[in-house]
């Protein structure tokens, strides 16, 4: 008798256990669903087209040519070309980009993924051409006259010819809006 009152007992507390999983499931999926309708509520517009210089991207050396294009309300795409005495790189990158007019009017972040391709030439002996990806997540501020600055951090590596070495930066940009 004190077995099958041990394992009742024991069926009883997985059952109170599963409960309060489910209802912590239910929290988190609940809090989730909030969390992901806020982010998209604090959605930045994306209204204007903008090109400029973004100094210290391709290696860190150099300026590149930056544009970035509007794909829809919070979503635009950054095209970066830069040329420097080891060659040329040429990156594209969508980006999601979220209001922050809580520190003040005109700021926003954003993040995004990318590729990249460039011809290098290091060593004078080692001629390469590369295909990689790429991550970026940054902060800028829209002036009330169209300029923007903007401060990233972008994260990349080369797939092709073979997987290298990681590189990275934070970089400048300043663009005129148009």
């Amino acid at each position: 008798m004190d077995i099958h009152f041990v394992s009742c007992d024991m069926f009883i507390f997985k059952i109170q256990i599963i409960t309060k999983l489910e209802s912590s499931m239910k929290k988190f999926i609940l809090t989730l669903a909030l969390v992901v309708s806020m982010v998209g509520a604090l959605s930045a517009q994306v209204e204007s087209k903008a090109i400029g210089l973004r100094f210290g991207g391709f290696y860190g050396s150099g300026a590149e040519i930056t544009y970035q294009h509007p794909l829809g309300n919070a979503n635009r795409l950054e095209v970066d070309l830069g040329l420097n005495h080891y060659g040329f790189g040429l990156s594209g990158v969508y980006q999601w980009v979220w209001d922050l007019s809580d520190l003040a009017d005109g700021f926003n972040w954003y993040a995004g993924v990318g590729g990249a391709l460039g011809s290098y030439d290091f060593n004078d002996k080692n001629h390469s051409f590369g295909i990689g990806a790429l991550g970026q997540i940054g902060l800028e501020y829209n002036f009330n006259i169209p300029l923007q600055l903007s401060l990233d951090y972008r994260p990349g590596f080369y797939v092709m010819p073979s997987v290298t070495g990681i590189y990275d930066g934070i970089c400048l940009s300043v663009r005129y809006k148009f």
